[in-house]
C-alpha cells in the first residue's frame, strides 16, 4: 500500500498565463493527465490549471507533474503571486496491490469504510477534498502506475490519514481472506567473508521492490554444510503467495557477480531445501544465476538497481578471494 500523488486544481481567468509561469517555476511541461498520474510516485503533484467558474475538482485532459510535495507547489504559487483566484485539492489517492481477487477486495473495503466501488476516474471526479480513493492493483507497488492498470477504486468519505491508519491495519486480514493459503519460505544467507551486513541489505531491497511477501521472522543461526562443520547463517521466515521456485529463482540472479560468488541463498519449503537442478534446464549454476540476473534487472525498479549495483561493485572490490 502507498499513496498516489496530490492532485491540486488552480482556478484562475488567465489560463494561458499561469500555464506559462507553472512551466518556468518548475520546469515541467504540460502533459496528458493519465501520462502524468503514470509518471508520479508517492507525494509527488499532478496539478491542473483551470477556469475560474469551475467549482468541481474534474480533472481535465491535461496537467502538469511536479515532482515536489504540494505543500512547496502551493506555497511557490502564493510567493509568486500568480494571478489564481481559488486553488482546490482533490481527494486523496492510495494505492493498494492485491495479487488477485480484485473484486472481492473492493468489496471488502466498500463494505468495511462505507465506500462506493466505481472506476478510478469516476472517483475522482466525484471524489472532493476530505474524500478518500483507494485504488486497486495487481501491479507492484514500486513501478509506475497507470490509470488504465487500476482495476477498480473505492471513493470513501472520509479523511485519508482515518482511512489509511484502518487500512494499514486491516491489509493483512484482507490478504488472508483473498488467500487463505500461503507459502512459509526459510531462507538462510552464508558469507564466507561474513559482510552479512550487506548480503541481508540486498535480499531485503529485493524481496520489498518486488512484492515478493512479508518478512514474519529473523536471526541468526547455525547450518551443517558437513559432518561436524558448523558454521553461521542468517535465517528469514517469508510468508508470501508466489511460489516456492519462482522465489528461489529470483533471488539466485543475486548470489554472483558475474562468476564471482557474494554468498549462499538457501530457501526451504516445508522442511525441504529447493536444489537450483528443479528450477529448469540448465548446465551449471552460472547459467542459471545469469538468466536469473537478467530477470531480476527487468523487474527491478531504478532506484534499487542503481543500490543494488553499488553495493555488489564494493563487495566484489573488498572480496579477498
Amino acid at each position: 500500500m502507498r499513496f498516489g500523488p496530490s492532485i491540486i486544481f488552480l482556478r484562475t481567468a488567465h489560463g494561458d498565463a499561469v500555464k506559462k509561469a507553472i512551466g518556468e517555476m518548475f520546469s515541467v511541461e504540460e502533459m496528458p493527465t493519465d501520462e502524468a498520474i503514470r509518471r508520479s510516485s508517492e507525494f509527488e503533484t499532478v496539478l491542473f490549471v483551470t477556469d475560474e467558474w469551475i467549482k468541481k475538482t474534474l480533472p481535465p485532459k491535461t496537467g502538469f507533474l511536479i515532482k515536489r510535495g504540494v505543500s512547496y507547489v502551493i506555497s511557490t504559487v502564493i510567493n509568486r503571486n500568480l494571478p489564481v483566484e481559488r486553488v482546490q485539492v482533490e481527494s486523496t489517492l492510495i494505492f493498494l496491490r492485491v495479487p488477485e481477487k480484485v473484486d472481492e477486495a473492493l468489496g471488502f473495503i466498500a463494505e468495511r469504510y462505507g465506500g462506493k466501488v466505481t472506476s478510478l476516474k469516476d472517483a475522482l471526479d466525484e471524489g472532493e477534498a476530505g474524500d478518500t480513493v483507494v485504488g486497486v492493483t495487481r501491479k507492484r507497488l514500486s513501478s509506475l502506475i497507470g490509470p488504465e492498470e487500476i482495476e477498480g477504486a473505492v471513493l470513501v468519505r472520509r479523511g485519508f490519514l482515518q482511512v489509511y491508519r484502518e487500512l494499514s491495519i486491516d491489509a493483512p486480514l484482507l490478504l488472508f481472506k483473498l488467500l487463505p493459503e500461503w507459502n512459509e519460505l526459510t531462507i538462510k544467507i552464508y558469507d564466507t567473508e561474513k559482510r552479512y551486513e550487506e548480503n541481508i541489505e540486498r535480499l531485503m531491497m529485493v524481496i520489498e521492490d518486488l512484492d515478493l511477501g512479508f518478512v514474519v521472522g529473523e536471526g541468526w543461526d547455525w547450518d551443517y554444510p558437513r559432518p561436524f562443520m558448523r558454521v553461521p547463517v542468517y535465517k528469514l521466515k517469508l510468508l508470501t503467495w508466489e511460489k516456492p521456485e519462482k522465489v528461489k529463482f529470483l533471488l539466485k540472479g543475486i548470489e554472483y557477480h558475474g562468476y564471482k560468488r557474494l554468498c549462499d541463498i538457501d530457501i526451504f519449503f516445508e522442511g525441504k531445501k529447493i536444489h537450483w537442478t528443479s528450477l529448469g534446464k540448465f548446465s551449471s549454476k552460472f547459467e542459471l544465476a545469469k538468466k536469473a540476473r537478467e530477470d531480476l534487472e527487468k523487474q527491478l525498479s531504478e532506484d534499487v538497481l542503481k543500490k543494488l549495483r553499488e553495493i555488489e561493485e564494493k563487495l566484489v572490490r573488498e572480496s579477498k578471494g
